[in-house]
């Protein structure tokens, strides 16, 4: 497992403000790691995450039946950032049966008739489940305030926009996580920190490779020219909502290995915290087995 000092760095601590400047998106974040060298360090990271991998799907399996939590890990970040990679490296092993992800794009016209958390009460994950949002509320107090106009749309009070209005939807958000923590969701949050100058590379190679082209969007250059509103709106999302009950990292992203192995590591630290135990089958219940036992040996 990855060394506790180092996931530290990428918590955001309660009430604390931040600058997404302040950490690093690349490979080493210490004299130790350089040292070691990129390949040395790829090549354990490698490891970390195959361990990993394994330990989230025999924790997974506890965890269904357990029955008694439930997972949420949130994936936010800029445009080629690597949620959908994440998602499929990390996952690659767990049973599908008790893992959901969803990914939320722009909200259809009956979801806005509804509050702007309507449509992610029913995605929460039941228990004994793990679900992945691939973006999620938090979109609703990041595009929003980038593209103001948006709200116009979307047949809100008077008052949207205001800075009333959207201290109102951080504390929605946190009374939302903090229900959900209160009744068993384990809320992890992980901001995948890409800078400017990968994402342009990212964006480069989806434009060059024939079979990445199909993933280009227009509106991913339009949207980069946005960049600093984004990374604003983030940090004051991040400084809003990350508490000791629904905690955000910020996992460095510049290299895919990296956030991959990181993720990981984070989300099968979390439930192995749980004290999750397979259920206790009764005296009865072992009789019965013991019949069905000598019943199928005899035939």
């Amino acid at each position: 497992m990855i060394e506790e000092k180092y996931l530290e760095r990428l918590l955001v601590k309660p009430g604390k403000k931040l600058k997404l400047t302040d950490f690093y998106t690349g490979w080493a974040q210490s004299n130790a790691l350089r040292e070691a060298g990129k390949e040395a360090v790829k090549e354990q990271a490698a490891e970390i995450l195959e361990e990993s991998r394994a330990a989230l799907a025999e924790a997974q399996e506890l965890l269904w039946a357990d029955k008694q939590y439930s997972i949420l890990v949130i994936l936010q970040g800029m445009d080629t950032s690597g949620k959908d990679g994440t998602i499929k490296h990390v996952l690659s092993g767990v049973n599908p049966q008790g893992c959901r992800v969803m990914s939320f794009g722009v909200p259809t016209n009956d979801e806005l008739h509804h509050t702007f958390l309507w449509r992610f009460w029913k995605a929460m994950p039941r228990r004994g489940e793990i679900g992945i949002f691939n973006r999620s509320y938090y979109e609703d107090v990041l595009v929003p305030k980038v593209h103001p106009v948006i709200l116009e749309e979307q047949q809100l009070p008077p008052g949207y926009g205001s800075d009333a209005f959207w201290e109102a939807r951080y504390e929605d958000i946190r009374a939302f996580e903090r229900h959900h923590h209160a009744n068993g969701t384990i809320i992890l949050k992980f901001f995948l920190n890409i800078s400017k100058e990968e994402q342009k590379e990212r964006l480069l190679s989806r434009l060059k490779t024939e079979k990445k082209q199909w993933k280009f969007s227009l509106s991913d250059l339009t949207e980069r020219q946005y960049w600093s509103h984004y990374q604003a709106a983030y940090e004051e999302a991040i400084f809003q909502t990350s508490t000791d009950d629904a905690p955000w990292y910020v996992i460095p992203a510049d290299y895919k290995w990296v956030a991959r192995t990181l993720v990981a590591d984070i989300i099968v630290r979390a439930i192995s915290r749980l004290d999750l135990r397979y259920p206790e089958i009764s005296a009865e219940e072992m009789k019965e087995i013991e019949k069905a036992r000598i019943h199928l040996e005899s035939e």
